[in-house]
């Protein structure tokens, strides 16, 4: 369920009120959930943006439409409207958009997938790279593949090994190694040439 004040609500409705046209609410939506660049985008919604997959939250004077494929990452959110002397502020807080780090009792490759995502490939990303998963072997083994900057970099191995590695080997129980599976010699773009 999703929370909006009334403050908010207010806010709501004085845009719709200033948007005119055919406006009929307003669209709420996660932009790349379930990462850490998760975001919500919120948008005038008219009856043809619609597909029939939204959840419909009424409030007093519109409807909040929050995106079908969204709803899971937005449930619990809560929107509230600050007025301040330069107009006011609108802060949505969703607990859940980037996600939650599995179980305990998760399977190595879904561990393996949410510390990729969430803690390695936000650092990569500052050299323009990142790496994913392709196989966890039966013995432990992970294997991995560097895309970016980080396919045919001259540090690959050491990012490896002394990063990747030693992060994943920490975090999950069960990884035996990490070994990298990228034809190096394809890069492209290497962030230090090799």
């Amino acid at each position: 369920m999703i929370q909006i004040t009334e403050s908010a609500q207010t806010h709501f409705r004085r845009l719709l009120d200033s948007q005119g046209g055919d406006a009929i609410g307003i669209r709420l939506s996660a932009l790349h959930p379930g990462t850490p660049k998760a975001d919500v985008r919120l948008e005038f919604a008219e009856k043809a943006d619609l597909d029939g997959r939204e959840w419909a939250i009424d409030c007093e004077g519109f409807t909040l439409f929050v995106d079908g494929d969204s709803a899971s990452h937005l449930d619990g959110a809560e929107i509230d409207f600050r007025s301040n002397a330069t107009g006011g502020e609108l802060n949505i807080r969703a607990p859940k958009i980037k996600g939650t780090a599995p179980a305990e009792d998760a399977s190595i490759p879904e561990r393996v997938r949410w510390l990729i995502d969430s803690e390695i490939n936000p650092q990569l990303a500052a050299h323009k790279g990142h790496v994913r998963l392709e196989e966890v072997t039966a013995e432990g083994v992970v294997l991995l593949r560097f895309g970016g900057g980080c396919q045919g970099c001259g540090m690959a191995d050491v990012t490896l090994k002394q990063g990747i590695e030693k992060t994943l080997m920490a975090k999950v129980p069960g990884i035996t190694a990490v070994r990298d599976a990228t034809d190096h010699d394809s890069g492209e773009a290497p962030y230090i040439a090799r």
